[in-house]
This record gives structure tokens, sequence and C-alpha cells, in this order.
């Protein structure tokens, strides 16, 4: 699966870019600090100040270990929401760093 960008932790969420053929983003991942119900987001992602997306605390069913599942909706990206996970960046020796990587719903 194709990375679409990278994001570092930063504290209790992560910062880095969206990268694609059209677009290049500045984006945060920060805690919900307002999440009152499991069907709630953990995390809101933001760019320029604007939320275009939201990501949940998922388990791994084949690791055990947790990851984050993004799903991202722009104008941008047209019609359709973007989804992604955020996994271990290759080749990366830094256990900060995270790939944003495509998750096609179909």
């Amino acid at each position: 699966m194709p990375a679409i960008g990278y994001v570092t932790r930063n504290g209790e969420g992560f910062k880095g870019q969206l990268r694609t053929l059209s677009i290049r983003a500045d984006v945060e991942i920060t805690p919900n600090r307002a999440k009152a119900n499991e069907a709630q987001p953990d995390y809101r992602v933001t760019t320029g100040g604007v939320e275009i997306g939201a990501g949940w605390i998922r388990t791994g069913e084949m690791s055990g270990k947790d990851y984050v599942s993004l799903s991202l909706a722009a104008p941008e990206f047209g019609p359709r929401r973007l989804y992604a996970n955020l996994g271990r960046a290759a080749g990366q020796d830094d256990d900060d760093a995270y790939a944003v990587i495509w998750n096609p719903a179909d």
C-alpha cells in the first residue's frame, strides 16, 4: 500500500504532511479531548486550522498492537472519503516516524 504522507509523533499527537500527486498539506493529528463515548473519534485531523478528518485507535487482528485508522474528507479528495492507517515508516530508525498508508475502500 502506498504512503500518502509522513508524520512524526508530537507529544500525544502527530504532525507531518500529506503528499499525493496533486496535494501537499501540513497536517496535525491531535487527541480528541471532547470524546464523550466510544463512537466518537480518538483523534481530530486538521490542516491550516480546518478539520479534514478523524482517527480511531484500533487493534491489529494478527499483531495485537494498536494503530490509528484515519478517515479523511475534503473537496480536494473528490466526493469520496480517503481512508488510511498510521504505520511504521519503512526504513526509519526513528520510533516516532510514521507513514500515512492509503487504504483504498474498493
